[in-house]
This record gives C-alpha cells, structure tokens and sequence, in this order.
C-alpha cells in the first residue's frame, strides 16, 4: 500500500532484512519512494524529501550498503512516527459487548475450520432440461451466460473447467520459481493502465506480501487496472516470468478473496466466462446443478465399453470435474469424457469411410507406360523420390473400382502439384472428367499457368487477361501434350467471373467438353454438373470442410478425390479430422533449394531489417511485407494494410516500387497486383495474411512479417514459404513487440526449425486445433475435454469405434442408443458448419 506510513514501514523492514540490496520492492526504492511522497501528498520540506533531495544523481541505488542502512534506519524512524500520526486519527473502535452466559450443559459450537465442506444446497425438480434462469442467476447473468452458450442446465453442468487453482499450494512471493504456474495471495501497492511496447495498452500492478513485491503486468488488458484497489487483498494465479533479471507475473487470472470456494475446497474450478460474468457466480450456479441433478443424468455410454476402458460413471465424473477431492479424480472425470468425445468423432470417421469404400463403382484410370515415361521426361525439372513415390501412390489408388480417399501433404515448394498432374493425366486418358478446387482465386488461376508449363512445356504461357481463355476454335484453353494422343481441354470457373461466361463454362462441362475444370467454390454450386467425373482434387485441404469434400465427390457419384495441403497434418488431426483418409508425405524438398535464414526482429532493429531489404531490392531481388494479423475484422485489417502501405511507400521506400495486397480487393485488383509482382514490376508487395497461399514469385527472396506474435507456427510457415521458390537464400524477418514468454517460444521455435512437419506438431501443442488453422475451419470439431495431441486416447477411441461398428454397424443396438444420438448431433453440427 504505497500511499500509506505502515506499508513504508513495512517495505523497509523488508529492505532491512534483505541486507539493504536495493531489493525490497520491484523497481527499487527510489521508484517506491517516488511514487509513495506522490501518493501520500507529501510537501518539498517534510524530513523524508530532505532525505530523498540529499541523495546523489543515483539516489538510493548508487549508495555503498552502509549509506543505505543509515537512510532506512532515518526513513524508518520517521515511518513509525508517521504510522502513529496515522492510528491516532483512526476513529476509536468501541469495546465489545461483554459475552452473554450460556448455560453450562450446552457445549460451545467449535469455530468452522477453513477447510470444512460447506453444506450442499439442492432445488427440488430440478432437471438438466430446465432453464439455467431456475438456479437463480440475475437477469443480466442469464443473458451473459447465454452469450458463452449456456441456456440449461445440462449446458452447465457440461460447461467445463479449464483448469483447477490449488490453494493449497499458495506461496510466498520469495518463494516463487521462474517458469511455473503459481499462485500467491498479496496485497495490491499500485495498478495503473500503461503502454508495454510502443503500441500495446496494458495493466501494471505491484503486490506483496511479508516476504516481498512483484511486478504483475496484463497485455492488451488495461481495464484491469480499475479493478485493483490499493490495499486489497487478491490471489493471484498465473506463470512467472522476467524482465530485466527480475521476475513479474504475466495475465494472471485474479481471484477476489470474498469468494467462500477458495477457503472451504483445496482445488477451485476456474471457468471459461464473459464480460461481467463473475467466476464465483458460475462456481455456485455449477455447484448447484452438479448437487441438484448430476445424480439424476442418464448414462451415455454403454457399461461394457466403460469396463473395458476403466471409466468414470457419468453422475460421479460431473461431479468430479465440477468439485474435484482430489486432481487425480479431475483427471479420471476429465478423462472419461475426453474418451467420450473423441470416440463419437471416430465412430463418424470409421462409419463414413466404410460407407465410401463400399460404394466402390469408381472409373478405373490408368495411364499406358509410354504416356508416363513421357509426361516425367518433358518435364523441365528432375523428380524427387519423394514425388515418384507419391505418383506410384496415386496411380495404383486410381486403378482401381474402390474410390481413393488420399491426402497429399508437403511443405510449400515440394512439389504437390506435378503429384496431382500425374493424376489428372491419368483421367484425360482414360477419358473421364477431372476436378481441381482451391480456396483462393489467385491460387486457382496459378494452377492454370503450373498445368501448362507441366502438361505442354513447349506452348506459351496462357495470357493473363482475367479469364485464362485462350483464342481458340472452342474459347477454351487447349494444351496438347506430346506424349498424348489427344489435345488436353482446360477452363477456369471462379465467383469473378461474368454470368455469361460462367454459364458458358458450366455449359461445357455438363457437355463434357472440358477435360480439366480448375476453380473455386464455384465448383460445389448446384448448376455445376459434370458429364463424368473420374477424379476430383482438393488443395489447401485445411480450408474446406468434410461436408464440401462430399459435395464434390457427390458431382459424379463414386469419383475418386485427392486432397493437397502445404499445412502439414499432425498425426493426431490425420486420425480424426482426416481419418477418413489415406495420406501420403512429401518429405523431400527440391534440390539445390537453401533453407531460409530466419530472424527475430526487435522493434528496435527494425531499421536494419529495412535496410537490408533495400540492399536486396538493389541487387535485382523483391520482397514480401506482411501486415499484422486483425481476427476480428477483414475491414481493420485491410485498412491497418493501407496505413501501412503509405507509410512504406513515404517514409521508407519512397524511391522504390510497392504494391498493396489485402482480402477487401476484387478479385480482378488482386490479379492485378500479382501480375505486376510476377512481372517484377513491383519491388516490395504489401499483403495481408491472403498472400499465405497462392503466389509463387522465384524473384523474391525476402519476407517481413509484422506483428509476427499474432500468427501461428503453421501460418508463419507458410509465409517463410512464399520465399523459398528458387536457389537463391531467402530470409524472413520476424518483427514483434510482445514481451509475452507464450509468443517468444513460438518466435523462438521459428528461428531453429525448418521443417513444417516439426512446426506443426508445436502449433498443435502450443495453440490447440481450434487455432491450429488460423481462423477456425468448418468441420473441426469443438471439444470440450479432449485434445488432439493426445495420441493413445485417439488410437484407443479409434480401436473402440471399430469394434462397436464391426458389432452394430447402424448403432441398432439399445444400449447404443445414447452414443447413436450423440454420434449424430455432433456430425450433423460439422455439415451444418459448411455453408
């Protein structure tokens, strides 16, 4: 309490016991000093600022220990004077009212222990189908617990806690370890709002208790501030972390100590909540659903499927995670329903995959020896093992009458493409239709270009005039491969393109005149009919649904699909979201293809990051800016990338030429712009995240990624990519102000890693699904318990999927009934998501 003599008195006790290290309080004395004569209104000719004023330039800190001792040892004594002054004005506190006798047979009631199990409240008839309004909340409570997807009780009682506090380990600030989550109870000296960085807001307390004070700071949080009262007292949870040698606490959650669970439960649930939604309101409201009617829930998993796996009933695991005796029974309760989910999105992957394959009736495409020999040796690079195998993969998939379901991962430049080619030309001469679908129109027309440098390497490059037609007999582009017996027929169907031109090219491939439709969305529409479609491939896998990968198998029956990704797959993603598919790696980059040199850029280095760009932009080279990440608004990040651009083009490069990139262009103005950066009429491009996919530019070699904290692992991996297109080095500058320890291991992990697949797994673990793909995709599924880095409870739901449909393959089954009907909300939800 810094504007008080006792708390004065207490931090140079504190000083005293400490040997005068300067170490009492963060930031020293001489900024507690300075801020107490503030706080305490303390006038130039009080004896404590003649102390301060005799001090030298250095004040407190630049005096030898023994100069120190006698500056506590004065301060101190005016301290207790002043903490006297203090108590004298207090008003007097009234004595008590003498006891009232009790009579001697009756036994005084002992004084309830801190730890005893307060008594259990229970509204009769309750249900978990009843409102959540009839456990009592205020009105605004109810609309906010609606807000985070609470409108029963049964979305209480399965409202989870995503973590537990353990009171019981609360420590000591001089005890704090660096590097662990923990917990401490102190009183709050100072909180103010400030800026961390130069642009980020934020709140800054400092707290102590007898042993000492810590900094406590909250990024992009500055409403805090109003929250801390000097001189409360508050529990603290969160990780310690440093700055400057000294340890600090960053956003820890703030618990109020009126709150009766943290002193009757060792371990107290923290929620997920919502503005204005007090977490003691959601521990009582869980508290009195759990106590109401958790015994009342039926079972929802079949007895022998929990004996197998030694799980938790349902009535006690709600309990359990709610009101948790112990972490070990959190855990088991925690368990049981992770096991539980994840087996209802297996049991959706093995049944869909079985129906698929059971179809069978799929085109069988080959191509003759001579045709293959023929397409690998035109092409104007040399094959890795990687990609021949990946093409042996394919082909034999293709060959037969049970349709592929395969999923083609690889970095950005290994070569998915020419894979996918190989696949197409098996279609064209085997006389059936073929597909290829991209999220991005950029990304769509790019395909065009690669399709003809790789199938027709001696025709010239398509003109780049928005539609990709060439002048010919029939409008469409034609590429006549030598090693074919016949011309290839291409045309591209995007949203951009004119209604009459759009119901040309639909037209064609209803009369089956297009042997190779590549597009967009477009594809899925319902006036899109193919004559006969024998192979359909997906790129950017990760930014379509399940349901939009059905969609356009369903455009010609049993076809067989490929699906491609740069992003690549964590294992545990490949066994549930992807578990419908066969996946092939390429794990082989290109010859002669350096990796890239990546840095991480503090503002203050920002500069020579500049610097260095011009000095590559002189030697012929261009280069990539990338702006700041905006979730919430396309709108404020395009705008953020025009502020940006300005700024560039004025203050930085004012000479040099700069291009502008960003998702509220049409598509036409973003064709424009790539065109003029592939044509090296730009020398800098200035993008936001859309610059991710879609743009192969061999010239540019360098990439600076602002506010590069904002982006995942997996995102940043596919920017690094956009500059390893040839044999020059590339680099990529990673700019970030955050002092966040979370951000600086990512950035950190940047730096050292190359490969994706080793980034991906990091991703996963650091960020979690939801986030594993940027902005959330349709058809992931929103857990609630389990995580997809938990590999043995995938394998073990997977295996018990299989089992349960080898037995009962439609959940018939009575005592399947419960798993059938969540089975089918949870994948009815996923094709719902996909619009």
């Amino acid at each position: 309490m810094a504007g008080s003599y006792d708390g004065l008195r207490r931090v140079l006790a504190l000083e005293r016991d400490r040997k005068f290290s300067d170490g009492a309080v963060v930031g020293g004395l001489d900024e507690y000093l300075l801020r107490f004569t503030g706080e305490a209104k303390i006038n130039t000719s009080h004896p404590i600022s003649r102390i301060l004023q005799q001090l030298p330039p250095g004040g407190y800190r630049a005096l030898h220990p023994i100069q120190r001792q006698r500056v506590v040892d004065e301060l101190l004594r005016l301290a207790d004077n002043g903490a006297q002054r203090e108590a004298a004005r207090r008003p007097p506190v009234e004595p008590a009212p003498p006891p009232v006798p009790k009579p001697a047979a009756r036994k005084p009631a002992s004084p309830p222990k801190a730890s005893a199990k307060p008594e259990r409240k229970r509204l009769p008839g309750l249900t978990p189908d009843s409102p959540v309004s009839a456990l009592g909340p205020t009105k605004p409570d109810v609309t906010r617990l609606q807000k985070i997807g609470i409108e029963t009780v049964h979305d209480l009682l399965y409202h989870f806690p995503k973590r537990y506090h353990d009171y019981s380990e609360v420590r000591p600030i001089a005890s704090l370890a660096f590097g662990e989550e923990q917990t401490v109870i102190a009183e709050v000296w100072s909180a103010k709002a400030v800026m961390i960085g130069r642009k980020r807001r934020g709140a800054e307390a400092i707290v102590g208790d007898d042993s000492g004070t810590i900094r406590v700071l909250w990024f992009g949080q500055p409403w805090v501030a109003k929250r801390l009262k000097t001189g409360t007292k508050v529990a603290l949870s969160g990780k310690i972390g440093s700055f400057k040698g000294r340890m600090q606490m960053q956003n820890p959650e703030i618990e109020s100590l009126d709150d009766e669970a943290i002193f009757t439960r060792r371990f107290v649930p923290v929620y997920r909540s919502t503005d204005g939604l007090y977490m003691k309101t959601l521990r009582d409201l869980a508290r009195l659903a759990v106590d109401s009617c958790a015994a009342g829930v039926p079972e929802t998993l079949p007895d022998n499927v929990r004996e197998r796996h030694g799980l938790m009933g349902l009535s006690e695991a709600l309990r359990q995670i709610h009101a948790p005796e112990s972490l070990a029974e959190a855990d088991a309760a925690r368990q049981r329903f992770a096991f539980e989910e994840l087996l209802w999105i297996e049991i959706g992957v093995v049944r869909r995959r079985r129906q698929w394959q059971v179809v069978g009736g799929a085109p069988v495409l080959s191509l003759a020896a001579a045709e293959l020999s023929g397409f690998m040796e035109s092409l104007p690079f040399e094959l890795t093992k990687a990609q021949r195998k990946a093409i042996d993969e394919v082909l034999a998939d293709i060959a037969d009458t049970i349709p592929m379901t395969r999923l083609l991962e690889g970095d950005v430049g290994s070569g998915k493409t020419v894979v996918a080619a190989a696949g197409l030309l098996a279609a064209v001469a085997s006389g059936k239709q073929s597909a290829i679908m991209a999220p991005t129109e950029i990304l769509a027309e790019q395909h065009m270009r690669t399709f003809t440098s790789i199938l027709d390497p001696d025709s010239a490059a398509p003109e780049a005039d928005g539609t990709w037609f060439q002048e010919s007999g029939d409008g469409f582009l034609v590429l006549r491969p030598p090693y074919l017996d016949r011309p290839v027929r291409l045309a591209l169907l995007t949203g951009s393109l004119k209604a009459a031109d759009k119901a040309a090219v639909q037209e064609a491939i209803s009369r089956g005149e297009v042997d190779i439709a590549v597009g967009t969305h477009a594809l899925l529409q319902e006036s899109v009919k193919f004559a006969d479609l024998g192979l359909a491939v997906i790129d950017e896998q990760h930014r379509f649904g399940v349901e939009q990968r059905s969609a356009l198998r369903e455009k010609g029956g049993s076809p067989h699909v490929l699906v491609m990704t740069a992003t690549p797959i964590p294992r545990t993603l490949a066994l549930t979201v992807y578990g419908d598919l066969d996946i092939t790696v390429l794990d082989e980059m290109p010859p002669g293809r350096p990796p890239v040199k990546t840095y991480f850029v503090p503002p203050r280095r920002r500069d020579e990051a500049s610097r260095f760009i011009r000095k590559k932009v002189e030697e012929g080279r261009q280069a990539f800016v990338i702006c700041p990440l905006v979730e919430e608004s396309e709108t404020i990040e395009a705008k953020a990338a025009v502020q940006e651009y300005e700024r560039l083009s004025r203050d930085e490069f004012p000479d040099l030429r700069l291009g502008l990139l960003h998702g509220r262009m049409s598509g036409g103005e973003k064709e424009a712009t790539m065109r003029a950066f592939r044509d090296h009429e730009l020398d800098i491009l200035v993008s936001t995240s859309v610059v991710e996919v879609g743009v192969d530019v061999p010239n540019a070699t360098v990439i600076l990624i602002e506010g590069a904290d904002r982006f995942g692992l997996s995102q940043l991996h596919q920017f690094r990519g956009r500059v390893r297109r040839s044999k020059e080095q590339a680099y990529c500058f990673l700019v970030s102000e955050t002092q966040s320890e979370e951000a600086m291991e990512r950035l950190q992990i940047m730096e050292t890693t190359d490969s994706g697949f080793d980034l991906a797994e990091h991703d996963l673990r650091l960020r979690g699904p939801g986030e594993y793909f940027g902005k959330r995709q349709s058809g992931m599924p929103d857990l609630r318990v389990a995580r997809l880095t938990d590999v043995e409870l995938i394998e073990e739901a997977r295996s018990e999927a299989t089992r349960i449909l080898d037995e009962d393959p439609e959940l018939e089954d009575p005592s399947h009934a419960a798993l059938r009907e969540n089975v089918s909300r949870l994948w009815d939800r996923l094709t719902s998501d996909v619009s």
